[in-house]
């Protein structure tokens, strides 16, 4: 896979124009929207990417976008591999590793998620502070890549806590608070039963939802800075009394377009210039 990694790097690296960007976006479900923001942008559809692992899941627009954002180098990854699509850890984590190659030093990951936490509404941006993986498996499983990171990395401040406190200002800046919660990892892709709703919220989990979580892994593994933002797109299984269907997954990613756009417009600028 490092060989891979390398080569999907180099074939980047000759596309790029602006410079390499430092910051990097991973777009979840019905998040598409940040990616038509970038000035400049080139487009490279993930199935022209050596060893890239194409997106299936709707809602994922599965390519990588270069552009800027007022200036700065950003490059998007609109769409993203899931474990349910049948792709191993180490395919969920290969554009994190990719770009990290590639001279990213800060991703911000957006993700859909089930609300667990009843203090949330649909449609909520909550910043993740925390992750509980119950997916089974870890994309560091295998011979550790020292050139990636080491064998056992740390994993206690998985989502810088300077690089919340940034995004809570910026989201207080445009009239709205951001409360933070745990994020718990499961497979998919079947949606989760009331039962086990009842058991995510008993070991603390705020929200659930399959996939951002091998990436993480993976991000800080190599030392990258994470953020990440979960939009609530709907509540979990047993608290609406209503079925889930991905279709109200979409229309409310579309619904907050507007704040979650915003929001990493103010942030993407002062997460680089704390690792610069």
């Amino acid at each position: 896979m490092s060989t891979e990694t390398m080569e999907a790097r180099d074939f980047l690296a000759a596309r790029i124009a602006g410079g390499v960007p430092k910051a990097a976006v991973v777009l979840g479900s019905g998040l598409g929207a940040f990616a038509d923001e970038l000035e400049q942008r080139v487009e490279i559809p993930y199935g022209a990417i050596p060893h890239w692992p194409v997106s299936t899941a709707i809602g994922h627009a599965g390519k990588l976008v270069f552009g800027a954002i007022e200036g700065l180098p950003i490059v998007v990854m609109s769409g993203r591999a899931h474990l349910y699509e049948g792709n191993t850890p180490a395919q969920a984590a290969f554009g994190v590793r990719t770009l990290g190659r590639l001279g990213v030093r800060v991703i911000v990951f957006t993700n859909a998620a089930g609300g667990i936490n009843l203090d949330y509404s649909q449609g909520a941006l909550v910043l993740i502070s925390d992750h509980i993986n119950l997916q089974g498996s870890n994309p560091l499983t295998g011979p550790n890549d020292d050139s990636l990171g080491p064998r056992f990395p740390d994993m206690s401040e998985a989502y810088a806590v300077r690089f919340r406190q940034i995004a809570r200002e910026a989201a207080r800046e445009s009239g709205f608070e951001m409360p933070e919660g745990i994020y718990a990892a499961v497979s998919g892709p079947s949606y989760e039963t009331p039962a086990e709703i009842r058991f995510l919220r008993t070991i603390g989990a705020d929200l659930v939802g399959m996939s951002t979580v091998p990436e993480v892994i993976a991000a800080n593994h190599m030392g990258l800075g994470c953020l990440a933002i979960s939009c609530v797109t709907n509540m979990a299984a047993g608290i609406a009394q209503r079925k889930i269907e991905h279709q109200e997954v979409l229309e409310t990613g579309r619904l907050v377009r507007g704040r979650l756009v915003s929001l990493l417009k103010a942030v993407l600028p002062r997460l680089v210039m704390e690792v610069s």
